[in-house]
Protein backbone atom coordinates (compact mmCIF):
# COMPACT_ATOMS: atom_id res chain seq x y z
CA UNK A 1 0.00 0.00 0.00
CA UNK A 2 0.84 3.48 -0.95
CA UNK A 3 0.68 4.99 2.86
CA UNK A 4 1.32 8.88 3.04
CA UNK A 5 4.17 9.87 4.79
CA UNK A 6 3.72 11.67 7.97
CA UNK A 7 6.64 14.10 9.57
CA UNK A 8 5.77 15.86 12.83
CA UNK A 9 7.90 18.17 14.99
CA UNK A 10 7.73 17.72 18.53
CA UNK A 11 8.89 20.75 20.08
CA UNK A 12 8.45 20.10 23.83
CA UNK A 13 8.87 22.32 26.14
CA UNK A 14 10.65 24.70 23.49
CA UNK A 15 9.30 27.84 21.95
CA UNK A 16 7.18 30.85 23.57
CA UNK A 17 4.16 32.18 21.79
CA UNK A 18 5.72 34.31 19.69
CA UNK A 19 8.50 31.86 18.94
CA UNK A 20 5.85 29.68 17.91
CA UNK A 21 4.62 32.60 15.83
CA UNK A 22 8.00 33.35 14.12
CA UNK A 23 8.29 29.70 13.27
CA UNK A 24 4.63 29.30 11.56
CA UNK A 25 5.59 32.48 9.19
CA UNK A 26 9.19 31.05 8.47
CA UNK A 27 7.97 27.80 7.75
CA UNK A 28 4.21 28.18 5.85
CA UNK A 29 6.39 29.25 2.73
CA UNK A 30 8.60 26.95 2.79
CA UNK A 31 6.27 24.14 2.91
CA UNK A 32 3.60 24.87 0.87
CA UNK A 33 4.39 23.18 -1.82
CA UNK A 34 4.45 20.05 -0.32
CA UNK A 35 1.18 18.09 -1.33
CA UNK A 36 2.95 14.24 -0.85
CA UNK A 37 3.35 14.58 3.11
CA UNK A 38 1.48 15.40 5.72
CA UNK A 39 3.14 17.75 7.98
CA UNK A 40 2.20 18.86 11.47
CA UNK A 41 4.10 20.14 14.43
CA UNK A 42 3.01 19.75 18.11
CA UNK A 43 3.82 22.58 20.09
CA UNK A 44 3.55 23.90 24.15
CA UNK A 45 -0.58 24.39 24.88
CA UNK A 46 0.37 28.18 25.55
CA UNK A 47 1.17 28.43 21.99
CA UNK A 48 -2.01 26.21 19.97
CA UNK A 49 -4.40 28.82 19.94
CA UNK A 50 -2.08 31.43 18.55
CA UNK A 51 -0.71 28.62 16.30
CA UNK A 52 -4.17 27.17 14.93
CA UNK A 53 -5.41 31.10 13.97
CA UNK A 54 -2.33 31.29 12.11
CA UNK A 55 -1.80 28.11 10.36
CA UNK A 56 -5.02 28.06 9.20
CA UNK A 57 -5.29 27.53 5.35
CA UNK A 58 -1.71 26.26 5.59
CA UNK A 59 -0.72 22.79 5.20
CA UNK A 60 0.88 22.87 8.26
CA UNK A 61 -1.83 20.72 10.83
CA UNK A 62 -1.35 21.33 14.82
CA UNK A 63 -0.72 18.26 17.30
CA UNK A 64 -0.65 18.40 21.18
CA UNK A 65 2.06 16.60 22.65
CA UNK A 66 -0.35 15.31 25.74
CA UNK A 67 -3.76 14.96 27.07
CA UNK A 68 -5.60 13.78 29.98
CA UNK A 69 -8.05 10.78 29.56
CA UNK A 70 -11.12 12.80 31.45
CA UNK A 71 -13.16 15.58 30.18
CA UNK A 72 -12.80 17.39 32.95
CA UNK A 73 -12.35 17.60 36.58
CA UNK A 74 -10.38 18.05 39.28
CA UNK A 75 -7.12 17.66 37.44
CA UNK A 76 -4.75 20.65 38.01
CA UNK A 77 -1.95 21.26 35.49
CA UNK A 78 -4.10 18.79 32.94
CA UNK A 79 -5.26 19.63 29.43
CA UNK A 80 -8.87 17.37 28.17
CA UNK A 81 -9.04 16.68 24.13
CA UNK A 82 -11.87 18.94 24.27
CA UNK A 83 -9.88 22.04 25.23
CA UNK A 84 -7.51 20.86 22.47
CA UNK A 85 -9.51 20.58 20.30
CA UNK A 86 -11.19 23.73 20.07
CA UNK A 87 -7.79 25.48 20.52
CA UNK A 88 -7.65 23.82 16.75
CA UNK A 89 -5.60 20.79 17.85
CA UNK A 90 -5.60 17.98 14.91
CA UNK A 91 -3.47 15.15 16.87
CA UNK A 92 -2.14 14.28 20.46
CA UNK A 93 1.03 12.78 21.18
CA UNK A 94 0.59 9.66 23.97
CA UNK A 95 2.89 7.61 25.65
CA UNK A 96 5.98 9.44 24.83
CA UNK A 97 9.23 8.01 26.51
CA UNK A 98 9.49 11.14 28.52
CA UNK A 99 6.27 11.46 29.42
CA UNK A 100 6.90 7.69 30.47
CA UNK A 101 10.29 8.52 31.80
CA UNK A 102 9.15 11.87 33.93
CA UNK A 103 5.79 11.81 34.58
CA UNK A 104 5.05 8.59 35.04
CA UNK A 105 2.81 7.54 32.02
CA UNK A 106 2.27 3.84 31.48
CA UNK A 107 0.73 1.68 29.06
CA UNK A 108 -2.79 1.91 31.23
CA UNK A 109 -2.63 5.39 31.16
CA UNK A 110 -1.87 5.86 27.52
CA UNK A 111 -4.46 3.44 26.60
CA UNK A 112 -6.90 5.92 28.63
CA UNK A 113 -5.79 8.54 26.63
CA UNK A 114 -6.02 6.70 23.26
CA UNK A 115 -9.36 5.92 23.75
CA UNK A 116 -10.15 9.70 24.83
CA UNK A 117 -8.75 10.78 22.05
CA UNK A 118 -10.47 8.67 19.83
CA UNK A 119 -13.57 9.17 21.24
CA UNK A 120 -13.41 12.98 20.98
CA UNK A 121 -11.93 13.15 17.48
CA UNK A 122 -8.44 13.33 17.41
CA UNK A 123 -5.81 11.49 15.63
CA UNK A 124 -3.69 9.52 17.72
CA UNK A 125 0.29 9.37 17.41
CA UNK A 126 0.77 6.63 20.11
CA UNK A 127 4.67 6.14 20.93
CA UNK A 128 6.20 2.87 21.77
CA UNK A 129 9.95 2.37 22.00
CA UNK A 130 12.90 0.34 24.53
CA UNK A 131 15.72 1.89 26.89
CA UNK A 132 19.03 0.56 25.95
CA UNK A 133 19.81 -1.89 28.79
CA UNK A 134 16.27 -3.50 26.96
CA UNK A 135 17.69 -3.10 23.51
CA UNK A 136 20.91 -4.72 25.05
CA UNK A 137 19.84 -7.56 27.07
CA UNK A 138 17.41 -8.74 24.16
CA UNK A 139 14.13 -7.27 25.37
CA UNK A 140 13.77 -4.82 22.84
CA UNK A 141 10.88 -6.91 20.38
CA UNK A 142 9.02 -8.06 24.07
CA UNK A 143 9.08 -4.08 25.27
CA UNK A 144 7.20 -2.74 21.98
CA UNK A 145 4.80 -5.62 22.13
CA UNK A 146 3.97 -4.90 25.59
CA UNK A 147 3.51 -1.22 24.48
CA UNK A 148 1.36 -1.78 21.91
CA UNK A 149 -1.02 -4.51 23.16
CA UNK A 150 -1.29 -1.96 26.37
CA UNK A 151 -1.54 1.13 24.36
CA UNK A 152 -4.15 -0.23 21.83
CA UNK A 153 -5.87 -2.64 24.51
CA UNK A 154 -9.86 -2.56 23.60
CA UNK A 155 -9.29 -0.79 20.49
CA UNK A 156 -11.72 -2.48 17.44
CA UNK A 157 -9.98 -2.52 13.82
CA UNK A 158 -12.51 0.47 12.88
CA UNK A 159 -11.14 2.46 15.70
CA UNK A 160 -7.27 2.33 14.06
CA UNK A 161 -7.98 5.08 11.31
CA UNK A 162 -7.04 7.65 12.88
CA UNK A 163 -4.06 5.95 14.96
CA UNK A 164 -0.32 6.70 13.94
CA UNK A 165 2.23 4.45 15.82
CA UNK A 166 5.87 6.16 16.70
CA UNK A 167 8.81 3.95 17.43
CA UNK A 168 11.35 5.52 19.45
CA UNK A 169 14.04 3.68 20.71
CA UNK A 170 14.20 5.75 24.08
CA UNK A 171 18.47 5.57 23.30
CA UNK A 172 18.70 7.42 20.64
CA UNK A 173 16.18 10.47 21.90
CA UNK A 174 18.10 13.28 21.76
CA UNK A 175 21.24 11.49 22.14
CA UNK A 176 22.64 12.00 18.62
CA UNK A 177 22.77 8.21 18.04
CA UNK A 178 20.34 7.07 15.76
CA UNK A 179 19.11 3.39 14.93
CA UNK A 180 20.28 2.44 11.47
CA UNK A 181 18.26 1.88 8.95
CA UNK A 182 18.57 -1.53 9.30
CA UNK A 183 17.36 -1.44 13.00
CA UNK A 184 14.51 0.92 12.29
CA UNK A 185 13.43 -0.86 9.71
CA UNK A 186 13.55 -4.39 11.43
CA UNK A 187 10.95 -3.14 14.35
CA UNK A 188 8.77 -1.42 12.09
CA UNK A 189 8.16 -4.71 10.29
CA UNK A 190 7.74 -6.18 13.67
CA UNK A 191 5.29 -3.40 14.40
CA UNK A 192 3.25 -4.00 11.47
CA UNK A 193 3.32 -8.10 11.87
CA UNK A 194 1.96 -7.17 15.22
CA UNK A 195 -1.23 -5.13 14.34
CA UNK A 196 -1.49 -7.51 11.85
CA UNK A 197 -2.12 -9.89 14.18
CA UNK A 198 -4.40 -7.50 16.97
CA UNK A 199 -6.36 -6.00 13.73
CA UNK A 200 -6.18 -7.64 10.49
CA UNK A 201 -3.95 -7.25 7.35
CA UNK A 202 -6.06 -4.01 6.30
CA UNK A 203 -5.71 -2.07 9.18
CA UNK A 204 -1.65 -3.30 9.24
CA UNK A 205 -1.34 -2.36 5.49
CA UNK A 206 -2.88 0.77 5.90
CA UNK A 207 -1.23 2.04 9.60
CA UNK A 208 1.29 4.40 9.79
CA UNK A 209 4.48 3.87 11.60
CA UNK A 210 6.85 6.66 12.40
CA UNK A 211 9.95 6.57 13.46
CA UNK A 212 11.51 9.03 15.93
CA UNK A 213 15.39 8.94 17.85
CA UNK A 214 17.59 11.89 16.61
CA UNK A 215 16.15 11.96 13.18
CA UNK A 216 17.97 15.37 11.65
CA UNK A 217 18.14 16.43 7.89
CA UNK A 218 21.08 14.17 7.07
CA UNK A 219 19.51 10.66 8.05
CA UNK A 220 15.55 11.44 7.33
CA UNK A 221 15.97 10.25 3.61
CA UNK A 222 17.81 6.79 4.08
CA UNK A 223 15.14 6.07 7.02
CA UNK A 224 11.98 7.40 5.17
CA UNK A 225 12.91 4.79 2.09
CA UNK A 226 12.44 1.69 3.94
CA UNK A 227 9.60 0.16 3.35
CA UNK A 228 7.80 -0.02 6.85
CA UNK A 229 8.66 3.13 7.69
CA UNK A 230 6.36 5.92 7.17
CA UNK A 231 7.41 9.15 8.32
CA UNK A 232 8.96 10.55 11.66
CA UNK A 233 8.44 12.33 14.62
CA UNK A 234 11.23 14.81 15.24
CA UNK A 235 12.19 16.85 17.99
CA UNK A 236 15.33 19.04 17.95
CA UNK A 237 15.71 19.42 14.37
CA UNK A 238 11.90 20.77 13.87
CA UNK A 239 13.34 23.45 15.60
CA UNK A 240 14.24 25.80 13.17
CA UNK A 241 12.49 26.21 10.00
CA UNK A 242 14.75 25.46 7.34
CA UNK A 243 15.75 21.93 8.90
CA UNK A 244 12.16 21.71 9.25
CA UNK A 245 11.85 22.43 5.43
CA UNK A 246 14.62 19.68 4.94
CA UNK A 247 12.71 17.03 6.84
CA UNK A 248 9.41 17.36 5.05
CA UNK A 249 11.33 17.09 1.60
CA UNK A 250 13.86 14.60 2.43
Amino acid sequence: MNRKKFIAGNWKMFKTVAEALAFAHDAKGRVASVDMVQIAVAAPYTALHALAHDLKGSNIELAAQNCHWEKEGAFTGEISVGMLKEAGVRHVIIGHSERRQYFGETNATANLKVKAALAGGLGVILCVGEKLDERESGRAFDVVKADLEGGLQGLTAADMGPVVIAYEPVWAIGTGKTASPAQAQEMHAFIRARIKDGFGAAVADAIRIQYGGSVKPDNVRELMIQPDIDGALVGGASLKPESFEALVKF
